[in-house]
């Protein structure tokens, strides 16, 4: 995949800011982005593009602002700031993000499941959830309330594509689709041209743009992708990662049986519309496991005294029972996190077999 999706950029290339004269929402937008995102999403099958506008951001982190900007424009009839939630587990970052500015726009309001305040209100449905990987639908479902779908994780490798989304807000990331969070790339699918038009308002005065470089680099992976996906076998980028990503998860859960003291989620088998498979199920780039060991409160102090990194489940609104582990590092690095998990239990035998 690296020889083929080689780039080379003049030095008089993509100088001015402006990208598409004829795009009316989103100025800065690279053409040929916007025409491998929508191909990506026809060929996987995982999220409508007809008739929606496309919003670039750099990184679905910048998107998330943006997107609360468009959706908490003044009302002369309501002059709080709009609150917004999501149901725990959340995404560790969705409070930061919100109130880092401290906007008189719109404050964090908590975990969506024991939200009952009234008036106009923002929910965040990140799904396949960060960080416990289960499908997510609105908590709150109350009058004056707009939805944020997070879709960050809707791809094949982690999870079965069992329809293709339509919501009004979705948001996706270059850096969880194909790994390449370097080159911070995020784009967001509206329907709505008005809130397409505030989040690039946003991002004008933010970062007056998006990186063209980030763009082109972007569009020629995302095509090499959907190339990829017109054959089977080790060439199909989505079905070598699933099958990667399914070997992990049965590395992982065989560890974590052999040493008693953790449990993970498990995930039903489901139909996916893109390889046609009804015996697939999720293998979340995160693991969201528990400590069930006698005496330890926290599992995140408890592992990190054995030399294993991770996010404290108190970030994602949940007890520190929990915690987040990434099972998208390096082979190197994941085969040194199952050799340490199994040496708490004071044995590594057959580590080498899993």
């Amino acid at each position: 995949m690296s020889e083929k999706c080689t780039l080379v950029i003049s030095g008089s290339q993509f100088m001015s800011y402006f990208s598409d004269s004829k795009n009316v929402v989103c100025w800065y937008l690279e053409p040929e982005l916007e025409n491998e995102i929508k191909r990506l999403h026809r060929v996987v099958g995982n999220a409508s593009v007809d008739d929606y506008h496309v919003v670039v951001g750099t990184g679905s982190t910048q998107l998330l602002q943006a997107t609360l900007y468009a959706l908490c424009s003044p009302d002369d009839d309501d002059s709080n700031p709009v609150n917004v939630v999501s149901a725990a587990p959340y995404y560790s970052c969705y409070p930061e993000l919100t109130n880092i500015l401290r906007s008189g726009l719109y404050k964090w309001g908590g975990d969506a499941r024991t939200y009952n305040e009234g008036g106009p209100y923002i929910e965040f449905v990140t799904s396949p959830n960060n960080p416990d990987g289960r499908i997510r639908e609105a908590i709150v479902k109350k009058g004056r309330g707009k939805l944020v779908h997070d879709l960050a994780y809707y791809w094949p490798q982690y999870t079965p594509i069992t329809s293709c989304l339509g919501h009004d807000t979705m948001l996706f990331t270059f850096s969880k689709c194909t790994g390449h969070a370097g080159s911070r790339i995020g784009w967001a699918l509206v329907k709505d041209e008005d809130v397409a038009k505030k989040m690039t308002e946003f991002i004008s005065i933010n970062t007056i743009g998006v990186s063209k470089d980030s763009q082109i680099r972007a569009a020629k992976i995302l095509g090499h992708v959907s190339e990829s996906c017109l054959n089977p076998g080790p060439d199909n980028f989505f079905e070598t990662s699933h099958i990667l990503m399914a070997e992990r998860w049965e590395k992982l859960r065989q560890v974590v049986a052999q040493s008693g003291m953790f449990s993970l989620p498990h995930y039903p088998k489901q139909h996916c519309l893109f390889t046609g498979k009804f015996s697939t199920q999720a293998h979340p780039a995160f693991a969201w496991m528990k400590c069930n060991k006698e005496g330890v409160e926290d599992c995140e102090k408890f592992l990190r005294g054995q030399k294993i990194i991770t996010r404290n489940g108190r970030r994602f609104g949940c007890d520190p029972k929990y915690v987040r582990v990434s099972l998208v590092g390096k082979e190197e690095e994941f085969k040194l996190f199952l050799e340490r998990l199994l040496a708490i239990q004071g044995t590594s035998n057959g580590i080498n077999h899993m």
